[in-house]
């Protein structure tokens, strides 16, 4: 598992970013499962996620920011990374963030995609 954490902070929202290959639906699951057991991301306002598998398939939740795990899902379709969970973690600041909170969930993935090499 690859996790960035603080990766960015806009008017009180904190974020960070985390990942790991998975095969299918039930390792996507598991993997998320495992995240939460960390009381700080279990409590955290929203854990937007997706994946695309091998086969083609994309898997995506918002959590709750809507439409979030499309954002997360373009990009791993232009990285073209397939089989490899991406999890966007947002703990929310008191403020709306409007349409900024997609630049901040491009700005997690990007940062993960480096970190990956």
């Amino acid at each position: 598992m690859l996790q960035l954490t603080n990766v960015v902070t806009d008017r009180g929202s904190k974020y960070a970013v985390s990942g790991a290959p998975v095969a299918d639906r039930k390792a996507a699951d598991m993997f998320l499962k495992d995240l939460k057991r960390n009381k700080k991301f279990a409590k955290a306002t929203h854990n937007t996620w997706a994946v695309l598998l091998s086969d083609g398939t994309p898997l995506k939740s918002d959590d709750g920011e809507s439409g979030a795990g499309l954002v997360i899902l373009r990009m791993l379709e232009r990285e073209a990374l397939s089989d490899h969970i991406v999890v966007v973690t947002r703990w929310y600041g008191g403020v709306k963030l409007g349409g900024d909170r997609f630049r901040r969930v491009q700005d997690c993935v990007r940062a993960y995609l480096e970190a990956l090499g």
